[in-house]
């Protein structure tokens, strides 16, 4: 699959110039995993938040879980911090269909109610399922039916986007 795609540096800085002005000393981050918690450990660094991060892990939240299972690799859900009357900004490396957005806010309700919560994507690839929509974005990206958008980082703790097929 030959597409141009952006370079995930500059979409991840784009995104942390958009959030700076919103975030507080009390605003709380949570990371979805994987590359949902690698884009938030650097934006939580960036922007010098005080609180500490937090990651969930929406593995039995999935409306898919029947069929998919448990991938081996999982790691639980670490909230740090009181999400009662927080505002919360969710980050996910990348957007599709809403659904994996959906299943964290239902385990991130298991933990409280925060006062707000604001999604924040490296990525809006389109195609929702549900009425899901991010607050801030690196990017929207043009994705080909049926393929995948990945993101991976390097040992150097780097960015990059992929495409894979299926999807």
């Amino acid at each position: 699959m030959s597409v141009a795609l952006p370079d995930a540096e500059r979409l991840y800085d784009a995104l942390a110039r958009e959030l700076r002005p919103i975030v507080t000393p009390a605003t709380g981050m949570i990371g979805i995993q994987t590359g949902g918690a690698w884009v938030a450990e650097r934006l939580h660094r960036d922007l010098g938040l005080a609180i500490p991060l937090g990651t969930l892990n929406i593995s039995f939240y999935r409306d898919d879980y029947a069929s998919s299972g448990l991938h081996a690799n999982v790691r639980p859900s670490q909230i740090p911090f009181d999400v009662n009357g927080r505002r919360i900004v969710l980050v996910d490396d990348v957007l599709f269909t809403g659904r994996t957005v959906r299943g964290a806010m239902n385990e991130l309700f298991d933990y409280g109610r925060p006062e707000s919560i604001s999604l924040a994507v490296l990525a809006d690839r389109g195609g929702r399922e549900l009425p899901i929509a991010a607050q801030f974005v690196g990017a929207t990206v043009a994705v080909p039916p049926g393929a995948k958008l990945d993101l991976r980082r390097d040992d150097a703790g780097r960015l990059s986007l992929h495409l894979e097929a299926g999807g």
